[in-house]
């Protein structure tokens, strides 16, 4: 039974992965602002989570707080964020160096929990976090001649790392959360997305084919809602490990994406940068040792 259910959670996670590959092609191809694309993709995302709630039987009133509540909003608020700086990313830095500098987003965690929770940093963290930096320092060099905007790809590549930062601040948040169902703490941040971008949407300049609206929806829909749903059944199935190796499904299809939707090139050093983030982030996320544990000695 307990082999099923991780075959399960595998599936559902890789799945999911898949999905998130695909975000940066359906939000560059809508050919919206940040703003827009994140408007809908909560307006969409958030009636098909409403009706996973409800199907689930997750609006019962015990499961409501005020403190529940603040926390998800002030999560939902980091994680809006997240999305309006990593998809304003996406046509400035270009779909494939954004995916790889966002995934700084563990060291970000772990500063973030360092200062929190009072977490100590290993001395094999602080290896993989000066690897992931050399990385950086890489992708920034050079900038792409797809996509990028002249002039604009450092302000993309801040714009990926502010969303990785966005992303540790939301997950700092929703670890306060413990015992409420993830699906619902995802309604309340969506539904919190349409109130704060509703001023911030360019009206005047919606999509102009049925094809882009299509793309909102299924972003909204399918890269979200069933996303999520998806994501959140294969946490709870899978070991720590598993999930965080399965993870890298996500920047790997997202870069070959790329590379097949926009024919993105990238200059070796940027290659090289991106393979040392993504090595960096696997060896904190599956917990791998650069420097040997200090043994205590016996007495």
């Amino acid at each position: 039974m307990a082999s099923n259910e991780i075959r399960r959670g595998a599936a559902e996670m890789t799945i999911a992965m898949l999905m998130s590959g695909t975000i940066g092609w359906l939000v560059v191809s809508s050919q919206q602002s940040a703003f827009n694309v994140v408007f809908f993709r909560c307006i969409f995302g958030g009636a098909t989570l409403a009706l996973v709630c409800a199907m689930l039987g997750l609006f019962r009133r015990r499961l409501f707080s005020w403190k529940m509540l603040g926390l998800a909003l002030l999560g939902g608020a980091a994680i809006v964020a997240n999305w309006v700086l990593l998809f304003a990313a996406y046509s400035r830095a270009s779909i494939s160096m954004a995916t790889a500098v966002y995934n700084t987003q563990p060291f970000m965690l772990v500063a973030l929990g360092a200062v929190v929770f009072r977490e100590r940093i290993s001395a094999s963290t602080v290896v993989w976090l000066v690897l992931a930096f050399v990385g950086l320092v890489f992708v920034v060099k050079v900038e792409p001649a797809v996509l990028a905007v002249p002039g604009h790809y450092l302000t993309g590549i801040a714009y990926a790392v502010g969303a990785a930062a966005m992303y540790a601040v939301s997950s700092i948040i929703t670890k306060r959360l413990k015992g409420t169902p993830p699906h619902l703490i995802a309604l309340i941040q969506v539904l919190l997305g349409v109130v704060m971008l509703a001023p911030l949407v360019h009206f005047d300049a919606l999509p102009a084919t049925g094809v882009q609206w299509l793309e909102l929806i299924v972003l909204g829909v399918v890269n979200t809602g069933l996303m999520y749903v998806l994501l959140y059944g294969a946490i709870q199935k899978l070991p720590t490990t598993m999930t965080g190796a399965l993870s890298f499904i996500y920047p790997v299809v997202a870069i070959i994406v790329d590379r097949i939707a926009f024919g993105q090139t990238l200059a070796w050093i940027q290659v090289l940068g991106a393979v040392l983030i993504l090595l960096a982030a696997a060896g904190v996320n599956l917990g791998w040792r650069i420097v040997p544990q200090r043994r205590v000695p016996s007495v």
